[in-house]
């Protein structure tokens, strides 16, 4: 429910029923001009109506009846043909925000977009209708189809990390969003951005390594923000839980300015420390990374220059003066370290880097600058090839961004103004190997989703949007948000009870990905040696699949090691045998419209050809796909001989196959939770109409006591409600409504219940029967009849 201020509940408990509203068209006050208003919203459910549950997206609808403003009717003003002056004031697309209340006290009630008006000549009235929020999401739904779980045989993501990509897509946000979205050419670009909402995805960037998940959880309780994974166990020989991101762009070293960020709760998990790695390819094996470790006992910030090379020295640098904060402060910190890889020695760079953290009193701190040396952890010409979390406590928002000019200010570093949560999650469920295609709006995906995982998707009077998942069924609520009584609140009521809501043998399928691996497709491989102009960009696309799942950004080959997967090699020179040239070619890939469009930015001032040692096309693409469709299994919750059955017999229901449902565990749980919903009928009751009160939402768990009609005191789930004021003030609003339990199991005191079925009458002829018929023995011989024969006979 809404919280109201006293003035508000004054009235309410004293019965008013006179109506206050506010209404702003674009921003501008038109209340007075309002002559009748309406707010719909409901759960738009497909399960049986009398079942526990309900599920579905909620799209709220407000209608407004306009009048002019004394001087002019309401067509002049506002039909589609009046002057912009005044006609944009409810042209479609325009912002709507509507409160309502009693004793002069409002609420929000209504906060959206017009989407049609009706302007009907000869009157002094126009029609307005608008939507929620959901209007935001109206933009075709787009996911990452990583390979990464495929690859691994383990989840990838969940059903409720799409669920927040749809929305952070549409700027409904759950955690601080990325730095640098959008490529801009000569800007800051955001390389990776994790949110572990649910899910090691991420729309940029590729996951790499993923952990067992019998080593970590996803948890709200103790996120920084929504939602965090938290390590519950460390795997054998290592020292945290790893997970690891290809960048979006392969950027070039020397040359590149990193930041490298996450949030951490050093209170929640198994240890005290955390990890960010940035693994550098160089030529050949090579690796080189570059490290930021904290640890919270020791008090101690260290960054490490380190290579697998032997012949290339490796260092770290500590800041332990801020020690004392981080082995005291226990809680939500915010931790970076600025990479400036500018600066040059020969071949190699001489990293200058910079701590910095946000402790959970807000105090941000910054390190002094520290640089490393040709003698001591340079890094020689490479591209970054991975990131890498290696930790023991909870950690969300992992990010790296490249083109940062300077470290962050504390303002900068913590986004501040920079957004706004609006969105709100559940626990994770549904773990995906694969994300499945999306099709239509990001609204119908999340429905898609919603009615696949038996989940509620709505945004709420403020614009706030909401999910919740099938286990808000696991118990039944105890306590009421709001009482409602026949005796003041309730105007009229009906209920209904039904068999057909009744389901105690419940099946959810489930496709099964435990065999399905990943085949590598016919490599698309470049038809022409390009020409990449020096401090030049060049961008080529490649068509693709549908079935074919996102990669990375392909790897830059040198004169000794050359990519199995897609790569590319650039040389000075067009002719066969000159050599490869390493860290001097940034590669970004993207998904686009049914093509791979590589971009390649080159950062030295000379002319690169994409060419191979044999004076070939060196632009290689490797599509991967899945190389089998998974099985579908059936996940059966089931109790032979239980009450249910005994009282009213086998009752099926059988949940939609779905590409969302991936694991039969998982299955299982749905199954469980539709049967705990359904086992026994509960009562369905018709529209309930109650005097008004502004502060009830959808999802609320009122109690009825009816003492006048139908003689009950039970809990209902509020799934829709209807709420319309006419012009002289008055407000009627109508609930549907969803019992949370059954009326217990049947006794069926002092009762016998008839069977259902009677046997078939047993013929039963007497001895004068049978001499009617056959007087004489001789006369049954001759029948040679059999004596059920002749009894039969008899009777005939």
């Amino acid at each position: 429910m809404q919280r109201a201020d006293q003035t508000t509940k004054n009235a309410l408990a004293a019965g008013e029923r006179t109506v206050t509203h506010t209404t702003r068209l674009g921003g501008r006050d038109v209340s007075a001009q309002v002559q009748s208003w309406q707010v719909e919203r409901s759960y738009a459910t497909d399960l049986p109506a009398a079942m526990r549950a309900f599920s579905g997206s909620s799209a709220a609808q407000l209608t407004l009846q306009l009048g002019g403003d004394g001087t002019q009717p309401a067509p002049a003003l506002y039909s589609p043909w009046a002057p912009h002056a005044t006609g944009d004031l409810a042209r479609p697309g325009q912002t709507v925000v509507h409160e309502a209340g009693v004793g002069g006290g409002t609420l929000p009630v209504f906060r959206g977009t017009l989407r049609n008006r009706s302007a009907a000549s000869g009157t002094d009235s126009v029609q307005l209708t608008a939507l929620d929020g959901a209007e935001r999401l109206r933009a075709p739904a787009e996911l990452p189809r990583p390979y990464t779980g495929l690859y691994w045989g383990r989840p990838v993501t969940t059903a409720t990390w799409c669920v927040d990509e749809l929305l952070r897509q549409a700027g409904i946000l759950t955690s601080p969003p990325p730095r640098a979205a959008q490529f801009t050419a000569g800007q800051p670009l955001s390389l990776v951005h994790a949110t572990l909402h649910g899910g090691f995805a991420t729309p940029f960037g590729m996951p790499e390594d993923l952990p067992d998940p019998r080593h970590y959880t996803w948890s709200r309780a103790g996120a920084p923000f929504e939602m965090a994974l938290v390590p519950k166990g460390l795997p054998p020989g290592e020292s945290g839980v790893t997970a690891s991101w290809f960048p979006r762009s392969r950027v070039t070293v020397p040359g590149s300015r990193l930041f490298v960020e996450a949030w951490v709760n050093n209170a929640v998990g198994i240890g005290d420390t955390v990890r960010l790695d940035v693994e550098l390819n160089r030529t050949g094996t090579g690796v080189g990374t570059l490290s930021l470790a904290l640890d919270f006992v020791k008090g101690q910030a260290a960054v490490w220059s380190l290579s697998s090379d032997a012949s290339v020295p490796g260092s770290g640098l500590v800041w332990s003066d801020n020690g004392t904060a981080m082995k005291t402060q226990r809680g939500v910190w915010h931790v970076g370290v600025f990479l400036d890889l500018t600066a040059v020695s020969g071949s190699s760079a001489l990293p200058v880097v910079r701590p910095v953290m946000t402790a959970p009193d807000g105090t941000t701190w910054t390190g002094a600058t520290g640089s490393f040396t040709l003698t001591s952890g340079p890094q020689p010409v490479s591209e970054l090839r991975k990131v890498r979390l290696v930790t023991t406590m909870a950690v969300e928002n992992v990010q790296v961004t490249s083109g940062l000019a300077a470290v962050p200010s504390a303002s900068e570093f913590s986004q501040a103004g920079t957004w706004t949560k609006t969105g709100e999650l559940d626990e994770a469920i549904l773990p995906l190997r694969t994300v499945p295609k999306v099709s239509g709006s990001q609204w119908e995906a999340l429905g898609q989703i919603a009615k696949a995982s038996m989940s509620t998707a709505e945004l709420d009077e403020r614009g706030r949007f909401r999910w919740r998942n099938f286990t808000r069924f696991a118990t039944v609520p105890k306590e009421a948000d709001l009482t409602l009584t026949s005796v003041r609140d309730i105007a009229a009521l009906t209920v209904t009870e039904e068999i057909d809501a009744c389901r105690n043998f419940c099946v959810q399928p489930a496709k099964d990905y435990g065999a399905v691996g990943l085949v590598a497709g016919d490599a698309v491989v470049d038809s022409l040696v390009r020409e990449i102009p020096g401090s030049g960009t060049l961008t080529v696309s490649y068509t693709f699949g549908e079935d074919e799942l996102d990669i990375g950004p392909p790897d830059t080959d040198d004169d000794s090691v050359i990519s199995s997967g897609s790569s590319f090699r650039v040389s000075a020179s067009r002719a066969a045998g000159a050599p490869a040239i390493k860290g001097a070619v940034d590669a970004m890939v993207r998904r686009e419209d049914g093509t791979i469009v590589l971009r390649l930015t080159n950062r030295t001032a000379q002319t690169l050809y994409t060419v191979t040692q044999k004076g070939e096309p060196s632009i290689r693409i490797v599509p991967l796909r899945p190389d089998r469709d998974p099985v579908e299994r059936q996940a059966v919750s089931y109790v032979s001989g239980s009450a249910s059955e005994r009282w009213y017999g086998r009752q099926e229901f059988y949940g939609d196959a779905s590409d969302w449902v991936q694991d039969v565990t998982a299955a299982r749980q749905l199954a469980d939770a539709m049967r705990a919903a359904g086992e026994y009928p509960v009562p369905v009751f018709g529209d309930v109409q109650v005097l008004y009160d502004p502060r009830i939402q959808l999802g609320d768990v009122v109690r009825l006591v009816d003492t006048a009609g139908a003689a009950l005191d039970t809990l209902a789930w509020v799934v829709g409600i209807t709420t319309a004021a006419s012009p002289d003030g008055g407000v009627q609003q109508t609930l549907s409504l969803r019992g949370v339990r059954a009326n217990d199991v049947p006794q069926d005191t002092g009762l016998t219940p008839d069977t259902p079925a009677l046997p078939a009458p047993a013929p039963a002829a007497t001895y004068a029967d049978v001499t009617r018929t056959y007087a004489t023995l001789a006369d049954v011989l001759a029948a040679n009849a059999t004596w059920n024969d002749v009894k039969e006979t008899a009777l005939a």
